[in-house]
Protein backbone atom coordinates (compact mmCIF):
# COMPACT_ATOMS: atom_id res chain seq x y z
CA UNK A 1 0.00 0.00 0.00
CA UNK A 2 1.17 3.36 -0.84
CA UNK A 3 2.59 5.94 1.93
CA UNK A 4 -0.29 8.20 0.53
CA UNK A 5 -3.53 5.39 0.68
CA UNK A 6 -2.41 4.37 4.64
CA UNK A 7 -2.95 7.68 5.51
CA UNK A 8 -6.52 7.69 3.95
CA UNK A 9 -7.34 5.03 5.16
CA UNK A 10 -6.18 5.77 8.53
CA UNK A 11 -7.73 9.44 8.68
CA UNK A 12 -10.67 7.86 7.53
CA UNK A 13 -10.84 5.02 9.74
CA UNK A 14 -14.08 4.78 12.11
CA UNK A 15 -13.85 6.29 15.31
CA UNK A 16 -16.30 3.96 17.66
CA UNK A 17 -14.87 0.70 17.57
CA UNK A 18 -17.05 -2.24 17.09
CA UNK A 19 -18.04 -3.50 20.58
CA UNK A 20 -18.85 0.27 21.57
CA UNK A 21 -20.68 0.43 18.01
CA UNK A 22 -22.65 -3.07 19.10
CA UNK A 23 -23.73 -1.67 22.56
CA UNK A 24 -24.95 1.71 21.59
CA UNK A 25 -27.30 -0.06 18.80
CA UNK A 26 -28.51 -2.46 21.20
CA UNK A 27 -29.26 0.16 23.60
CA UNK A 28 -31.62 2.38 20.65
CA UNK A 29 -33.54 -0.71 19.69
CA UNK A 30 -37.07 0.17 19.29
CA UNK A 31 -36.47 4.44 19.75
CA UNK A 32 -37.36 7.00 17.56
CA UNK A 33 -35.19 8.38 15.18
CA UNK A 34 -32.95 11.03 16.93
CA UNK A 35 -32.89 14.78 15.21
CA UNK A 36 -31.28 17.84 16.14
CA UNK A 37 -33.94 20.11 17.45
CA UNK A 38 -32.05 23.25 18.29
CA UNK A 39 -29.19 25.03 19.46
CA UNK A 40 -27.53 27.54 21.64
CA UNK A 41 -24.93 29.86 21.66
CA UNK A 42 -23.78 30.41 25.78
CA UNK A 43 -21.39 32.93 26.43
CA UNK A 44 -19.80 33.54 29.76
CA UNK A 45 -17.14 34.77 31.86
CA UNK A 46 -17.41 31.98 34.40
CA UNK A 47 -16.69 34.24 37.33
CA UNK A 48 -12.98 35.45 36.56
CA UNK A 49 -12.59 37.22 33.44
CA UNK A 50 -13.18 34.26 30.96
CA UNK A 51 -14.49 34.68 27.55
CA UNK A 52 -15.99 31.30 26.93
CA UNK A 53 -18.40 30.54 24.33
CA UNK A 54 -20.13 26.77 24.57
CA UNK A 55 -22.51 25.20 22.04
CA UNK A 56 -25.45 23.28 23.12
CA UNK A 57 -27.30 20.73 20.96
CA UNK A 58 -30.57 20.25 21.95
CA UNK A 59 -32.38 16.97 20.02
CA UNK A 60 -35.99 15.54 19.76
CA UNK A 61 -35.65 13.10 22.28
CA UNK A 62 -37.12 14.51 25.47
CA UNK A 63 -34.37 16.06 28.16
CA UNK A 64 -30.71 14.76 25.47
CA UNK A 65 -28.62 17.50 24.84
CA UNK A 66 -25.00 18.10 24.34
CA UNK A 67 -22.68 20.93 25.40
CA UNK A 68 -19.76 21.49 23.04
CA UNK A 69 -16.69 24.71 23.35
CA UNK A 70 -16.02 26.99 20.84
CA UNK A 71 -13.22 28.45 23.05
CA UNK A 72 -11.65 31.92 21.52
CA UNK A 73 -10.41 34.58 23.79
CA UNK A 74 -9.03 36.66 20.59
CA UNK A 75 -12.01 36.18 18.47
CA UNK A 76 -14.59 35.34 20.80
CA UNK A 77 -16.92 37.46 18.80
CA UNK A 78 -16.31 35.79 15.39
CA UNK A 79 -16.96 32.85 16.85
CA UNK A 80 -20.11 33.19 18.50
CA UNK A 81 -21.48 34.47 15.21
CA UNK A 82 -20.49 31.82 12.76
CA UNK A 83 -22.02 29.03 15.59
CA UNK A 84 -25.38 31.70 15.32
CA UNK A 85 -25.83 32.62 12.22
CA UNK A 86 -23.73 29.90 9.95
CA UNK A 87 -23.65 26.51 11.96
CA UNK A 88 -27.14 26.20 13.64
CA UNK A 89 -29.36 27.04 10.80
CA UNK A 90 -27.72 24.33 8.81
CA UNK A 91 -27.26 21.82 11.47
CA UNK A 92 -31.38 21.91 12.78
CA UNK A 93 -33.44 18.74 11.20
CA UNK A 94 -29.71 16.55 10.90
CA UNK A 95 -28.88 13.30 12.30
CA UNK A 96 -26.50 13.78 15.47
CA UNK A 97 -25.53 10.10 15.30
CA UNK A 98 -23.93 10.86 11.93
CA UNK A 99 -20.65 12.44 13.88
CA UNK A 100 -18.28 11.35 11.10
CA UNK A 101 -20.24 13.03 8.05
CA UNK A 102 -21.42 16.38 10.38
CA UNK A 103 -17.81 16.59 10.70
CA UNK A 104 -16.88 16.65 6.91
CA UNK A 105 -19.77 18.17 6.14
CA UNK A 106 -19.31 21.26 8.55
CA UNK A 107 -15.58 21.27 7.27
CA UNK A 108 -16.12 21.41 3.85
CA UNK A 109 -19.97 23.57 3.84
CA UNK A 110 -17.68 26.86 4.07
CA UNK A 111 -15.85 25.63 0.92
CA UNK A 112 -12.19 27.83 2.94
CA UNK A 113 -12.05 24.98 5.22
CA UNK A 114 -9.33 25.06 8.08
CA UNK A 115 -8.70 28.06 9.89
CA UNK A 116 -8.87 28.98 13.80
CA UNK A 117 -12.47 30.25 13.71
CA UNK A 118 -14.10 27.46 11.79
CA UNK A 119 -12.16 25.09 13.51
CA UNK A 120 -13.24 25.57 16.81
CA UNK A 121 -17.01 26.16 15.71
CA UNK A 122 -16.54 22.15 14.36
CA UNK A 123 -15.31 20.89 17.13
CA UNK A 124 -18.37 23.00 19.43
CA UNK A 125 -20.68 20.73 17.09
CA UNK A 126 -18.39 17.62 17.43
CA UNK A 127 -17.57 17.82 21.47
CA UNK A 128 -21.48 18.16 21.47
CA UNK A 129 -22.68 15.51 19.39
CA UNK A 130 -20.11 13.18 21.33
CA UNK A 131 -21.61 13.99 24.69
CA UNK A 132 -24.96 13.00 22.99
CA UNK A 133 -23.92 9.77 21.57
CA UNK A 134 -22.24 8.88 25.30
CA UNK A 135 -25.85 10.15 26.84
CA UNK A 136 -28.08 7.76 24.91
CA UNK A 137 -25.77 4.94 25.10
CA UNK A 138 -24.98 5.45 28.72
CA UNK A 139 -21.69 5.56 28.46
CA UNK A 140 -18.42 7.88 29.11
CA UNK A 141 -16.97 9.31 25.68
CA UNK A 142 -13.79 7.14 26.18
CA UNK A 143 -15.17 3.85 26.26
CA UNK A 144 -16.59 4.87 22.48
CA UNK A 145 -12.88 5.50 21.68
CA UNK A 146 -12.28 2.19 22.98
CA UNK A 147 -12.32 2.29 26.44
CA UNK A 148 -9.12 3.16 28.57
CA UNK A 149 -5.83 2.89 28.00
CA UNK A 150 -4.85 4.17 31.00
CA UNK A 151 -6.03 4.64 34.92
CA UNK A 152 -6.06 8.68 34.92
CA UNK A 153 -4.80 11.13 32.90
CA UNK A 154 -0.90 12.92 33.74
CA UNK A 155 -0.83 16.25 33.69
CA UNK A 156 2.32 18.53 34.11
CA UNK A 157 1.82 21.51 36.72
CA UNK A 158 3.33 25.00 35.93
CA UNK A 159 5.52 26.82 37.90
CA UNK A 160 8.18 29.48 37.84
CA UNK A 161 11.07 31.26 39.47
CA UNK A 162 12.40 35.36 39.73
CA UNK A 163 15.46 33.66 40.76
CA UNK A 164 17.34 30.37 40.26
CA UNK A 165 16.92 29.65 43.84
CA UNK A 166 13.18 30.46 43.97
CA UNK A 167 12.63 27.98 40.44
CA UNK A 168 14.43 25.19 42.40
CA UNK A 169 12.08 25.52 45.32
CA UNK A 170 9.22 26.21 43.35
CA UNK A 171 9.77 22.84 41.51
CA UNK A 172 10.46 21.16 44.95
CA UNK A 173 7.13 22.44 46.21
CA UNK A 174 4.93 20.92 43.10
CA UNK A 175 6.97 17.59 43.33
CA UNK A 176 5.63 17.52 46.64
CA UNK A 177 2.30 18.38 45.96
CA UNK A 178 2.41 15.04 43.77
CA UNK A 179 3.36 16.25 40.19
CA UNK A 180 6.10 14.27 37.96
CA UNK A 181 6.17 16.84 35.09
CA UNK A 182 6.79 20.40 36.37
CA UNK A 183 6.97 22.82 33.54
CA UNK A 184 9.66 25.60 34.21
CA UNK A 185 9.86 29.27 33.09
CA UNK A 186 12.27 32.01 34.51
CA UNK A 187 12.04 35.49 35.46
CA UNK A 188 10.37 38.38 34.87
CA UNK A 189 7.79 39.12 32.01
CA UNK A 190 6.31 35.10 31.48
CA UNK A 191 7.34 33.54 28.10
CA UNK A 192 10.61 34.38 27.13
CA UNK A 193 11.58 35.15 30.34
CA UNK A 194 15.30 35.50 31.27
CA UNK A 195 15.69 36.90 27.86
CA UNK A 196 14.30 40.69 28.41
CA UNK A 197 16.40 43.86 28.58
CA UNK A 198 14.24 45.94 30.69
CA UNK A 199 12.75 49.46 29.53
CA UNK A 200 14.95 52.15 28.66
CA UNK A 201 17.65 49.60 28.64
CA UNK A 202 20.33 49.00 26.56
CA UNK A 203 21.03 50.58 23.04
CA UNK A 204 18.14 52.13 21.53
CA UNK A 205 16.99 53.71 18.73
CA UNK A 206 16.50 57.73 18.54
CA UNK A 207 12.50 58.00 18.85
CA UNK A 208 12.26 54.37 18.63
CA UNK A 209 10.51 51.40 21.21
CA UNK A 210 11.78 51.85 24.92
CA UNK A 211 9.88 48.63 26.42
CA UNK A 212 10.87 45.99 27.74
CA UNK A 213 12.74 44.18 24.46
CA UNK A 214 13.67 40.24 24.18
CA UNK A 215 17.03 39.13 23.17
CA UNK A 216 17.28 36.04 22.11
CA UNK A 217 21.25 35.33 22.73
CA UNK A 218 20.67 36.97 26.68
CA UNK A 219 17.54 33.93 26.89
CA UNK A 220 20.42 31.27 25.51
CA UNK A 221 22.43 32.53 27.91
CA UNK A 222 20.60 32.70 30.65
CA UNK A 223 17.98 29.44 30.96
CA UNK A 224 20.20 26.54 31.04
CA UNK A 225 21.98 27.55 33.81
CA UNK A 226 19.45 28.16 35.51
CA UNK A 227 17.83 24.17 34.76
CA UNK A 228 21.60 23.35 35.46
CA UNK A 229 20.89 24.39 38.80
CA UNK A 230 17.73 22.95 39.77
CA UNK A 231 18.57 19.62 39.14
CA UNK A 232 21.35 20.01 41.61
CA UNK A 233 19.01 20.89 43.85
CA UNK A 234 15.82 19.14 43.02
CA UNK A 235 18.02 16.00 41.16
CA UNK A 236 16.30 13.83 37.92
CA UNK A 237 13.18 12.60 39.53
CA UNK A 238 11.00 15.47 38.33
CA UNK A 239 10.63 15.87 34.38
CA UNK A 240 11.10 18.96 33.66
CA UNK A 241 9.55 20.92 30.84
CA UNK A 242 10.20 24.68 29.50
CA UNK A 243 8.31 26.28 26.66
CA UNK A 244 10.18 29.00 24.34
CA UNK A 245 6.66 30.29 22.60
CA UNK A 246 8.67 30.47 19.37
CA UNK A 247 10.60 33.01 20.37
CA UNK A 248 14.33 31.49 18.48
CA UNK A 249 15.48 31.74 15.44
CA UNK A 250 16.79 28.55 14.03
CA UNK A 251 20.25 28.75 14.53
CA UNK A 252 19.62 29.97 18.38
CA UNK A 253 16.95 27.10 18.41
CA UNK A 254 19.53 24.50 17.55
CA UNK A 255 22.08 25.62 20.05
CA UNK A 256 19.56 26.21 22.92
CA UNK A 257 18.19 22.58 22.58
CA UNK A 258 22.12 20.98 22.62
CA UNK A 259 22.27 23.18 25.96
CA UNK A 260 19.86 21.81 27.38
CA UNK A 261 20.64 18.34 26.87
CA UNK A 262 22.19 17.26 29.51
CA UNK A 263 19.04 18.51 32.03
CA UNK A 264 17.04 15.48 30.84
CA UNK A 265 13.90 17.73 29.97
CA UNK A 266 10.81 15.53 29.68
CA UNK A 267 10.59 17.84 26.49
CA UNK A 268 10.86 21.68 25.12
CA UNK A 269 8.17 23.27 23.83
CA UNK A 270 7.51 25.11 20.65
CA UNK A 271 11.48 26.41 19.60
CA UNK A 272 10.54 27.79 15.79
CA UNK A 273 7.46 29.22 14.73
CA UNK A 274 5.36 27.39 12.64
CA UNK A 275 6.61 29.54 9.53
CA UNK A 276 10.18 27.72 10.24
CA UNK A 277 9.04 23.99 10.55
CA UNK A 278 11.85 22.57 8.11
CA UNK A 279 14.56 23.46 10.70
CA UNK A 280 12.91 20.96 13.24
CA UNK A 281 15.05 18.57 11.27
CA UNK A 282 18.11 19.87 12.18
CA UNK A 283 17.71 20.34 15.50
CA UNK A 284 16.67 16.61 15.39
CA UNK A 285 20.46 16.05 13.72
CA UNK A 286 22.31 18.47 16.57
CA UNK A 287 20.74 16.29 20.00
CA UNK A 288 18.61 14.44 21.51
CA UNK A 289 16.20 17.07 23.62
CA UNK A 290 12.68 16.26 23.02
CA UNK A 291 10.73 18.36 20.87
CA UNK A 292 7.07 19.40 21.79
CA UNK A 293 5.35 21.27 18.86
CA UNK A 294 1.76 22.70 17.22
CA UNK A 295 0.44 24.91 19.64
CA UNK A 296 -0.97 27.05 17.44
CA UNK A 297 -1.52 24.74 14.23
CA UNK A 298 -4.96 24.79 12.87
CA UNK A 299 -4.67 22.08 9.91
CA UNK A 300 -3.39 18.35 10.42
CA UNK A 301 -1.20 18.42 7.20
CA UNK A 302 1.16 21.05 9.84
CA UNK A 303 1.71 17.95 11.85
CA UNK A 304 2.31 15.01 9.18
CA UNK A 305 5.30 15.73 7.99
CA UNK A 306 6.88 16.21 11.71
CA UNK A 307 5.21 13.13 12.98
CA UNK A 308 5.76 10.63 9.86
CA UNK A 309 9.51 11.73 9.74
CA UNK A 310 9.88 11.32 13.19
CA UNK A 311 11.66 15.33 13.71
CA UNK A 312 9.54 15.90 16.75
CA UNK A 313 8.28 13.91 20.08
CA UNK A 314 5.05 15.06 20.85
CA UNK A 315 2.23 17.17 19.17
CA UNK A 316 0.78 20.36 21.19
CA UNK A 317 -2.77 21.40 19.77
CA UNK A 318 -5.93 22.31 21.58
CA UNK A 319 -8.11 19.95 20.98
CA UNK A 320 -10.88 22.73 19.77
CA UNK A 321 -8.46 24.28 17.63
CA UNK A 322 -7.65 21.31 15.25
CA UNK A 323 -11.67 20.67 15.09
CA UNK A 324 -12.61 18.58 17.84
CA UNK A 325 -12.83 14.92 19.64
CA UNK A 326 -13.36 13.66 16.24
CA UNK A 327 -10.39 14.93 14.43
CA UNK A 328 -7.92 15.05 17.45
CA UNK A 329 -8.42 10.53 17.77
CA UNK A 330 -7.18 10.41 14.51
CA UNK A 331 -3.91 12.56 14.93
CA UNK A 332 -3.69 10.83 18.23
CA UNK A 333 -3.60 7.37 16.19
CA UNK A 334 -1.40 8.80 13.62
CA UNK A 335 0.85 9.32 16.25
CA UNK A 336 0.66 5.87 18.27
CA UNK A 337 2.00 4.71 14.00
CA UNK A 338 5.14 6.83 14.43
CA UNK A 339 6.11 6.63 18.42
CA UNK A 340 5.28 10.15 18.86
CA UNK A 341 3.13 11.25 21.80
CA UNK A 342 -0.18 13.74 22.42
CA UNK A 343 0.50 16.75 24.66
CA UNK A 344 -2.80 18.55 24.20
CA UNK A 345 -2.94 22.26 25.24
CA UNK A 346 -5.13 22.80 27.15
CA UNK A 347 -4.62 25.21 29.76
CA UNK A 348 -4.65 29.10 30.28
CA UNK A 349 -7.88 30.56 29.17
CA UNK A 350 -9.22 27.42 28.03
CA UNK A 351 -12.35 26.22 29.78
CA UNK A 352 -13.38 22.73 31.34
CA UNK A 353 -15.68 21.24 28.23
CA UNK A 354 -12.24 21.33 25.94
CA UNK A 355 -10.20 20.11 28.76
CA UNK A 356 -12.71 17.14 29.38
CA UNK A 357 -13.02 16.34 25.43
CA UNK A 358 -8.92 16.11 25.44
CA UNK A 359 -9.43 13.69 28.53
CA UNK A 360 -11.41 11.22 26.89
CA UNK A 361 -9.22 11.10 24.07
CA UNK A 362 -5.96 11.16 26.22
CA UNK A 363 -7.44 8.29 28.36
CA UNK A 364 -8.25 6.17 25.56
CA UNK A 365 -4.89 6.50 23.37
CA UNK A 366 -1.61 5.00 23.81
CA UNK A 367 -0.06 7.79 22.30
CA UNK A 368 -0.64 9.93 25.11
CA UNK A 369 2.11 11.91 26.88
CA UNK A 370 0.54 14.62 29.13
CA UNK A 371 -1.81 16.71 28.92
CA UNK A 372 -1.56 20.42 30.15
CA UNK A 373 -3.22 20.98 33.83
CA UNK A 374 -5.63 23.97 34.64
CA UNK A 375 -7.13 24.62 37.68
CA UNK A 376 -10.72 26.06 38.39
CA UNK A 377 -12.47 27.66 40.93
CA UNK A 378 -15.59 26.16 42.66
CA UNK A 379 -17.65 29.20 41.14
CA UNK A 380 -16.81 27.24 38.21
CA UNK A 381 -17.38 24.05 39.28
CA UNK A 382 -20.66 24.82 40.64
CA UNK A 383 -21.76 26.36 36.90
CA UNK A 384 -20.07 23.50 35.35
CA UNK A 385 -20.72 20.80 37.09
CA UNK A 386 -18.17 17.75 36.17
CA UNK A 387 -15.28 20.08 35.69
CA UNK A 388 -12.45 17.59 36.01
CA UNK A 389 -10.79 17.62 38.86
CA UNK A 390 -6.69 17.51 39.50
CA UNK A 391 -4.96 15.20 42.40
CA UNK A 392 -1.71 14.58 42.81
CA UNK A 393 -1.01 14.90 38.98
CA UNK A 394 -3.81 13.62 37.48
CA UNK A 395 -7.21 14.77 35.97
CA UNK A 396 -10.12 12.80 36.74
CA UNK A 397 -13.45 12.78 35.23
CA UNK A 398 -16.87 12.69 36.67
CA UNK A 399 -17.25 9.09 34.92
CA UNK A 400 -20.98 10.20 34.21
CA UNK A 401 -22.05 9.22 30.59
CA UNK A 402 -21.07 11.28 27.18
CA UNK A 403 -18.52 13.85 28.33
CA UNK A 404 -19.33 13.80 31.94
CA UNK A 405 -20.26 17.93 31.87
CA UNK A 406 -22.85 19.71 32.14
CA UNK A 407 -23.73 23.72 32.50
CA UNK A 408 -25.97 25.54 34.37
CA UNK A 409 -27.38 28.29 32.34
CA UNK A 410 -29.28 30.52 34.46
CA UNK A 411 -25.57 31.02 36.50
CA UNK A 412 -23.66 31.51 33.17
CA UNK A 413 -25.96 34.18 32.31
CA UNK A 414 -25.11 35.95 36.10
CA UNK A 415 -20.91 36.18 34.59
CA UNK A 416 -21.38 37.94 30.62
CA UNK A 417 -18.24 38.31 29.00
CA UNK A 418 -16.87 41.53 29.15
CA UNK A 419 -15.92 43.79 26.00
CA UNK A 420 -12.29 42.38 25.60
CA UNK A 421 -9.14 44.19 26.37
CA UNK A 422 -6.89 45.76 23.33
CA UNK A 423 -9.78 44.44 20.93
CA UNK A 424 -8.49 41.00 22.23
CA UNK A 425 -5.44 40.77 21.08
CA UNK A 426 -2.61 38.13 21.95
CA UNK A 427 0.34 40.21 23.74
CA UNK A 428 3.01 41.06 21.46
CA UNK A 429 6.89 40.99 22.50
CA UNK A 430 9.46 42.93 20.83
CA UNK A 431 13.20 43.45 19.92
CA UNK A 432 15.34 46.19 20.98
CA UNK A 433 14.93 47.81 17.26
CA UNK A 434 11.19 47.70 17.96
CA UNK A 435 10.60 44.25 15.59
CA UNK A 436 7.84 42.11 16.46
CA UNK A 437 8.64 38.57 18.19
CA UNK A 438 6.45 35.95 17.04
CA UNK A 439 4.66 34.08 19.74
Amino acid sequence: MQRRDFFKTLLAAPAMPALAADQYNSRLKGLPPLTIKDAKVIMTNGGRGYRWTFLKIITSEAGLYGIGSANDSFQTYAVAAALEKHLKPWLIGKDPDRIEDLWQSANFRTYWRGGPVNNKVIAAMDEALWDIKGKRAGMPVYEMLGGRAHDAVACYDHVSGLTREEAAENVAKSAERGFRHIRLQYGEGGYGGGGFIRANEGSRAEGGYQGRAFDEDLYVDTIPPVFDYVRSKVGFGPKLLHDVHSHLSASNAILFSKKMEPYHLYFVEDLLPPEQLGWYKEVRKACATPQAVGEVFTSPTEYFPLITEHVIDFIRTRVSAIGGITQAKKIATLCEVFGVKTAFQEGGENDPVNLLAAYHVDISSTAFGIQEENHFPPLVHEMLPGTPEIRKGYMYGSGRPGLGIDINEEMAAKYPIAEPRNGGAYGTDRAIDGAVVKP
